[in-house]
């Protein structure tokens, strides 16, 4: 059988790495797009070639016979979203329709409003209150339509809060653990009591790859992941603890008053008092529709998964670690 060839925009990040990683262990060719790969840190079996995201004759060239587009790639600092993340889209857009392939987009929350919460399904109505969801929305409803005039096919894959050992631009990375030293104590973002859905990166990539290589896939399908269900918003502190073997190490919440006085100012700020209310009531992805498609969801024990987040991040550092340190791939 031919190796298939792949193209991943944002192959530096998170979720794109992670993929692009994955479906470098199976039939495919990966390529990378950055703006400079010479300055790219981490290791992956890719080709890395030169270009900008937001270049649509660069993400053209890169797509040249491509099967699969991974649109992975967002603002630097999830900033200036109203101008470049719809561009972005549209260059991904057009490359795939001239070359037949699928897209393959990391799908967010933010695309949903408070009044569908808890339980959200992929049916569910999208009408989102902020401005980064109105975007969302958006890019999906440009990818429904092409999808639908037969220009590019279109796989969108929903998760709950990314974390993993190569990922630091996340809730987990920014908030409840410092990167590079062993933590004093644990951030939480989230009210007392109230439910969150975490997403283990190695097991997104997994369960997007199983995804793309159904041969039965419709030409627009969106599926949804359960992750790491967090029922009273304690369960990851506690297996933080847990794995760093100190089951008093304190947890305080994240300080939100602060951040949103000066969310006018600093833009980081205003990013996260936007998407404030997603950690005050419980949100979970239904992934029945997983479920009957894939017969299971891949899900690596939260204990392994955080053990091996907080090894990757640089976490862990001296002090009387849990047994079983040796880290484990993720559950098929």
């Amino acid at each position: 059988m031919e190796r298939r060839t792949a193209l991943v925009l944002g192959a530096s990040g998170g979720v794109g790495g992670e993929v692009a990683a994955r479906l470098a262990l199976g039939d495919w060719r990966v390529r990378a797009l950055h703006r400079d790969p010479d300055r790219i840190q981490r290791k992956l079996p890719v080709t890395w070639l030169k270009g900008d995201a937001m270049n649509a004759a660069d993400v053209a060239a890169a797509a040249e016979g491509a099967d699969l587009i991974v649109h992975a790639v967002n603002p630097p600092g999830y900033q200036n979203w109203h101008r470049l993340v719809l561009p972005m889209i549209d260059n991904t857009i057009a490359a795939a329709s001239a070359e037949g392939a699928r897209i393959l987009l990391p799908g967010t929350i933010y695309n949903y409003g408070p009044e569908v919460f808890p339980e959200i399904s992929e049916d569910t109505p999208q009408a989102p209150h902020t401005r980064k969801g109105k975007i969302r929305v958006e890019m999906e409803r440009r990818l429904q339509v092409v999808a639908k005039a037969g220009g590019a096919r279109v796989l969108i894959v929903r998760a709950g809060d990314y974390f993993g050992p190569r990922a630091g631009n996340n809730w987990f990375a920014q908030a409840l653990v410092k990167p590079g030293r062993r933590p004093r104590t644990i951030v939480t973002p989230g009210a007392p009591g109230v439910g969150h859905q975490w997403a283990y990166l190695p097991d997104v990539a997994e369960t997007m790859v199983r995804l793309v290589e159904r041969a039965d896939l419709a030409d627009f399908a969106r599926f949804h992941m359960d992750g790491q269900w967090d029922s009273d918003g304690t369960r990851m502190a506690v297996a933080i603890r847990s794995v760093l073997g100190e089951p008093e190490l304190p947890v305080k919440s994240l300080p939100w008053a602060p951040i949103r006085l000066a969310a006018p100012l600093v833009p980081l700020f205003r990013e996260l008092a936007e998407v404030r209310h997603l950690w005050q009531a419980p949100v979970r992805l239904r992934n029945d529709l997983l479920l009957a498609t894939l017969g299971m969801e891949p899900r690596t024990p939260l204990t392994d998964a955080v053990r091996a987040t907080l090894a990757g991040l640089g976490c862990l550092g001296q002090g009387p670690q849990s047994a079983g340190a040796a880290t484990r791939q993720p559950a098929v």
